[in-house]
């Protein structure tokens, strides 16, 4: 989008300082490919009084007098700062400072998802491979920051309150807080950029500064505070090229703001898929450029060309790039076998370490000793151990088993053999497992027979699923309700031998029940207790085909030579490992359906009707709530954005020519552009019915509260700056006024029970006022103890 918008004006405006206006129709010839310069200007004199009082006080301050028609200055990004705005950025953060590490020490205990967050760091440190929902990015700097500083890896953030011991968790802590100061001068500079007031900037940074949801989630091992800080970081570099494009295309600066930008896309994408709405914001803002520039007949179709590969190498190589290295990093760290194995394919986890197999015979014969794996549900072990189920047959519990253990041997025999079918295939040649072949597999840790039978399984109760269960004794040969028929799936194509017989690692195939015509299957329901929380294994009629195909992983058999074919996984490059990663991702986000107490849907946030309790103990509270001031404030300026661009498109259909007036094509502009990415980060929201919370808004906050800085700098366009100054100055002390009000929730501070029920301006705000003190006599006990 370009910020300018499409001026169609019958004078154009008054230039800025040390640039004229351009006639076009006096541009000189170029050669093709090149941008026409326009010499000629609108106003060959430019005077002081072109320029209102702001822009003469800021030429002022950098020693510029009357601008003179060949005095032309162009600041990188168009960032054209005075240096009282260096020496106020630099009040502004510390201030952000303050607010920001002020008791960055309490508590001393683990606060609500640095349950998640710390594991991991732990887990990066012990290059133990684990899953989880988003990027590495963020987890790799907070790991970053706890490696630095002596973090070990042993402390195993199990709880919520369980105090730190030996863990850097300041340092941690420090890594998000860092970043989220630094959001707030990005905030100040984007607004400068965009040629907003300096009174207007500093309006968005202090409230950024003083918004207590954003202070709160910075203060933590949490992911949040690093996503906003480079959603802002994305949209700064996005401004600052769009300033270079208007001036004078295709140059250095042009070319390093619009790479930053990729990278920073890459960045914000790098730490939660949330960023995706980062990118649509930019991607939405690059369509409409280059539209805006196929519509110019002074642009070349070669040229346009130009502009339409630097954007896609930029904005989306360099983009991706970025994020599969964060997965390179991700995957370099994470060496060995760890918790998260099960989610993955076989392949993949034989890249681990502790997972490697040796290589295994290819060949499937009866007589084999071999460990079957289902194929879908990440692939875990058809597993037996010497536990009963507590109701059905009360038999020996079969189970879908995601590690390596003695208990998933089975042995393979022809159950249409003569006497006992463990002898049987001793005394005749090889037969090699093919499709029909009626078989038993005899557990060979204890010696009974994976078995089938009338009974309905322990926990999906229904008619057409039979419970499965290992049956028989030593020495017993088993019945017709141990009897499976092997049905041959698929092979391996690069393996003719796989369609034909079962051959270990190529040949899919189905384990039929003879008698009761069921399938043995296996799906994501979990046993309770009793049976160790193992996947359940039923025999299904109605089998989905995926849930009931199965392969031999390892086989062995005595009759085989020391020099027959051997097979073992096929190693995955870092392409088929990076995309399986995406999928196990994207699978496991849609299955976070779960309810949660402090939950809440899309359409509470912008009116803040609930936060997050994060934390609870010794009669202290930290509770994520925004500030009411600037969260009513910005979700204001979006409803009155709608109003008014809706009224002035209704005015523009009656014949009205608002849109003629270079203030309002101007404002519109910039305001479309904050509100677009409201929009997108917050409108997606609605379509997702995985659990959401309060701090899933704080990116589109971010857009919001620039947006009402936005129609802040139009209605006080007229004002005069000092009387600008001091509104800005009262909405800014209601602000701080606000965000002390509840900062006892945001840094666990002492406060009374009376404190907290004055402090529930909104009856759908949950923090629990039981938890403090009743009166200040307690509390000062209380104090004097910790002394």
């Amino acid at each position: 989008m370009s910020f300018s918008g499409n001026v169609r004006a019958r004078r154009p405006a008054s230039p800025p300082a040390g640039l004229g206006h351009h006639h076009h129709h006096q541009a000189p010839l170029t050669s093709p490919g090149t941008v026409p310069t326009m010499s000629t200007q609108r106003f060959p004199h430019p005077k002081e009084d072109h320029l209102d009082a702001d822009a003469r006080r800021a030429a002022a301050s950098k020693g510029f007098g009357p601008v003179r028609a060949s005095g032309k200055y162009f600041a990188s990004g168009g960032l054209n700062l005075t240096q009282g705005e260096y020496k106020l950025l630099f009040v502004i953060v510390l201030v952000a400072c303050a607010v920001r590490l002020f008791r960055l020490s309490k508590p001393n205990s683990v606060v609500f998802d640095e349950v998640h967050f710390g594991k991991f760091a732990g887990k990066y440190i012990k290059t133990r491979y684990y899953v989880d929902v988003h990027p590495p990015l963020a987890k790799l700097l907070i790991t970053l920051a706890g490696w630095l500083f002596g973090y070990n890896g042993d402390f195993d953030f199990k709880d919520i309150g369980k105090v730190y011991e030996n863990v850097p968790y300041v340092a941690m802590r420090m890594l998000p807080a860092t970043l989220g100061v630094a959001t707030v001068p990005l905030s100040y500079l984007t607004l400068r950029a965009l040629d907003c007031r300096a009174s207007t900037s500093l309006l968005a940074a202090l409230f950024i500064t003083f918004e207590n949801g954003l202070v709160t989630q910075s203060r933590h091992i949490l992911l949040d505070s690093p996503l906003v800080f480079f959603t802002a970081l994305t949209v700064f570099f996005w401004v600052g090229f769009c300033n270079e494009d208007k001036h004078k295309p295709f140059t250095n600066s042009w070319w390093t703001w619009l790479t930053l930008s990729g990278l920073s896309l890459g960045a914000v994408l790098s730490c939660k898929w949330v960023g995706l709405f980062t990118v649509a914001t930019v991607g939405f803002s690059t369509v409409y450029q280059l539209w805006i520039l196929l519509g110019d007949i002074r642009v070349s179709p070669r040229l346009w060309i130009k502009h339409f590969v630097a954007r896609a190498i930029c904005l989306i190589a360099v983009p991706v790039i970025f994020y599969m290295m964060m997965f390179s990093i991700h995957f370099a760290i994470l060496q060995n076998s760890g918790d998260g194995d099960g989610f993955m394919s076989s392949e993949f986890q034989h890249t681990l370490g502790g997972r490697h197999m040796a290589d295994t015979y290819a060949d499937v014969a009866i007589g084999s000793k071999v460990t079957l794996r289902h194929w879908n549900t990440q692939g875990g072990y058809l597993h037996s151990h010497p536990h009963n189920y507590p109701t059905g047959s009360k038999q020996q519990q079969i189970t879908l088993y995601p590690h390596r253990d003695h208990n998933n041997d089975w042995l393979l025999l022809n159950a249409t053999a003569d006497g006992d079918p463990s002898e049987d295939y001793k005394e005749h040649p090889l037969v090699y497992l093919a499709n029909g072949h009626r078989i038993k597999l005899r557990h060979t840790a204890t010696e009974k027979h994976l078995h089938s039978h009338d009974h309905r399984p322990p926990v999906s109760e229904v008619d057409f699923q039979n419970e499965v269960s290992a049956y028989g004794l030593k020495g017993f040969v088993g019945d017709a309700n141990d009897d499976w028929i092997v049905e041959i799936y698929e092979g391996d194509r690069r393996d003719k031998k796989s369609k034909e017989r079962v051959r270990t690692l190529r040949t899919k195939f189905r384990l039929k029940h003879a008698l009761q015509g069921c399938y043995l299957f296996s799906h994501k329901v979990k046993l309770p207790e009793w049976g160790f929380e193992q996947q359940e294994v039923t025999c299904n009629k109605n089998a989905v085909k995926d849930n009931s195909l199965w392969f031999v992983e390892t086989a062995q058999h005595e009759m085989l030579p020391a020099d027959a074919e051997k097979v073992n996984y096929r190693s995955p490059g870092f392409l088929a490992k990076f995309w399986e990663l995406q999928k196990v991702m994207w699978t496991t986000n849609a299955g976070l359906t779960d309810r949660h107490t402090y939950d809440s849907r899309p359409e509470s946030w912008p009116l803040l009707r609930r936060g997050i309790n994060f934390w609870v103990k010794d009669h202290h509270q930290i509770y994520l709530i925004g500030n009411p001031f600037v969260w009513y404030l910005s979700t204001l300026a979006i409803g009155a954005y709608v109003a008014v661009r809706g009224f002035l498109i209704l005015r523009q259909k009656r014949g009205y020519r608002d849109f003629d007036n270079t203030k309002v094509t101007r404002y519109d502009a910039l305001c479309g552009f904050f509100f677009m990415g409201w929009a997108l980060h917050y409108l997606p929201f609605f379509l997702m019915q995985r659990q959401l919370f309060l701090h899933h808004y704080f990116p589109a906050l971010y857009f919001a509260i620039l947006l009402f800085c936005s129609v802040f700098d139009l209605i006080t366009s007229t004002l005069r700056p000092r009387i600008r100054l001091q509104i800005a100055l009262v909405f800014i002390a209601f602000a701080i006024w606000n965000f002390y009000h509840l900062s006892p929730l945001a840094y666990g501070l002492d406060w009374t029970r009376g404190q907290c029920e004055k402090a529930k301006w909104v009856k759908t705000w949950d923090f629990s006022c039981n938890d403090f003190y009743t009166d200040v006599s307690s509390l000062s006990d209380l104090l004097r103890e910790n002394c």
